[in-house]
């Protein structure tokens, strides 16, 4: 069997002090408090449902993903009462944007635009396929704000070409940008190799494509369970969708599906605690 990353073997509340970015410390901060390691992604159409969906899983999560571009009545009301809810029900709000372009003009896509996306989420997430610039640029934005930024070092779809010396590139690429801004990755395993908490460094790795029952969809989405996910491939968030705003039965059913996915969930952490 391989032996555990050594980051996988510390509490998230020991992990706070090893961060200075204020975004990755709040997170570590309500995944200790609140007992939860479940981020809740909330891909519906209407930014009416997504609040009302956020109003059935907050309690359970320590996150709460957006895709602002996909709702039909977005608004700045909208995420003037998703920030509120975030600081009622204790949650981080991070936009799943995946910028991809070139340092100017991810700068103007964060600040400007009908999202201005720097404005209220919390933490976003970019492609490196453009190389450093586009820290850089996500940068000017969002780091005086005390923002975070996450790096799609791998993805949870068949067939994804972030792989291997991709993958490698990716996290050579936010190592060097520094831990002020980039806090982490999007992926399905430990990218962060090398990385030695007793050096002071540590990553938060999020990963998605996790579910309970269901191990894949017809557009080529493949899905974990927790326990694969938080022990096997030593993740630090899991992130649900579907199988959580998806279940049938009504508002109750879906509280108590955030809830059962956050038992899970941290049951796997607490496991993956004993192994030291």
């Amino acid at each position: 069997m391989t032996a555990p990353h050594p980051t996988t073997l510390l509490p998230y509340a020991e992990r706070i002090k090893l961060h200075s970015n204020p975004t990755a410390r709040r997170i570590l901060e309500i995944m200790d408090r609140k007992k939860t390691n479940l981020a809740v992604s909330v891909d519906v159409t209407s930014a009416a449902e997504a609040l009302e969906v956020v109003k059935r899983v907050g309690a359970s999560v320590c996150m709460v993903k957006t895709h602002c571009d996909i709702f039909e009545d977005f608004s700045p009301a909208f995420t003037e009462e998703l920030v509120r809810l975030s600081k009622e029900l204790d949650f981080v709000i991070f936009e799943d944007r995946k910028f991809a372009d070139i340092g100017n003009t991810v700068s103007l896509q964060y600040s400007s635009g009908v999202h201005k996306i720097a404005s209220w989420s919390d933490l976003t997430n970019a492609h490196p396929v453009p190389g450093p610039g586009i820290i850089k640029g996500l940068a000017t934005v969002g780091q005086p704000l005390g923002r975070g930024l996450l790096l799609l070092a791998e993805m949870s779809s068949a067939g994804s070409l972030a792989v291997g010396g991709y993958t490698e590139q990716t996290f050579d690429m936010a190592r060097k940008a520094g831990r002020d801004f980039v806090i982490g990755f999007i992926a399905q395993n430990r990218v962060d190799k090398d990385a030695s908490p007793e050096k002071g460094e540590d990553w938060l790795i999020m990963s998605p494509g996790v579910g309970l029952a269901a191990k894949g969809d017809s557009l080529g989405q493949q899905y974990r369970t927790p326990r694969e996910v938080v022990i096997e491939a030593g993740a630090d968030v899991i992130i649900v969708g579907r199988g959580i705003y998806g279940v049938q039965g009504g508002e109750q059913a879906v509280k108590d599906e955030a809830e059962r996915y956050r038992v899970e969930g941290w049951k796997a952490y607490e496991e993956r605690l004993a192994r030291k």
